[in-house]
């Protein structure tokens, strides 16, 4: 029980300790395997139905680094000093729609589903997606919805990049067009099979941040008995 509160203990204090740090120190790196651990659990990240709509790119090319900065504005004052730069991919319309060839290779591939099973397990996904949220009606909605999935995978990277020590930075400040016609001319996104999600910053704060604020419990918790 001591053990099982002191894990509780610890991780709360990774989340107060964390914050999105907007400048990072240039002189120290995330070690390669603490890396590797932080992109195991967004791999290991549950996604709705099983899809695993994403892809990580870890962007260390100096290069392609000052292309980013120069097209992305919120990766501007981060991207130089962050010791690792993640760009997170969703899957297209073209690789998440029922009936794609990317769905049929991963259930039977990868999820081994029986024949079967996986027929009207893609019938169910037919119909959530035709009917249940509608994600059919044009090509942005169904990639919004793969986005959704990726930020499951964001938020578990961030959180144990957190509970070891290292600093993150979730980044949304890019214009969608310009970031993916970057990528696309860098031979990133598989001939549209990829779109640009989000981005993240890895490494340590510069600085110590301002006391972390957040609306009481009382007001953001609702428990309904």
């Amino acid at each position: 029980m001591e053990d099982h509160k002191q894990r509780k203990q610890e991780v709360l204090e990774a989340f107060l300790n964390r914050h999105a740090t907007k400048e990072f120190d240039p002189k120290k790196k995330v070690a390669h395997e603490d890396m590797e651990f932080i992109l195991e659990t967004g791999r290991l990240s549950p996604s709705s139905f099983g899809f695993e709509p994403w892809r990580f790119l870890v962007i260390q090319n100096s290069a392609l680094r000052e292309k980013i900065k120069h097209t992305a504005w919120g990766a501007y004052g981060k991207l130089p000093d962050a010791s690792h730069f993640v760009i997170i991919l969703a899957r297209s319309k073209k690789d998440t729609t029922y009936d794609s060839a990317y769905l049929e290779d991963h259930f039977t591939n990868f999820k081994k589903l029986p024949a079967d099973f996986k027929a009207n397990y893609l019938q169910r996904i037919e119909e959530f997606q035709k009917v249940d949220f509608q994600l059919l009606e044009n090509d942005r909605r169904l990639h919004d919805w793969a986005s959704k999935q990726t930020y499951i995978a964001l938020a578990n990277m961030m959180t144990s990049a957190a509970i070891i020590g290292i600093d993150s930075c979730p980044i949304e400040g890019f214009s969608y067009e310009k970031m993916n016609q970057l990528l696309a001319e860098e031979g990133l996104l598989e001939d549209g099979s990829f779109h640009i999600s989000v981005m993240v910053a890895f490494g340590y704060r510069a600085k110590e941040p301002k006391e972390k604020t957040r609306r009481p419990a009382e007001d953001i918790i609702k428990w309904i008995e």
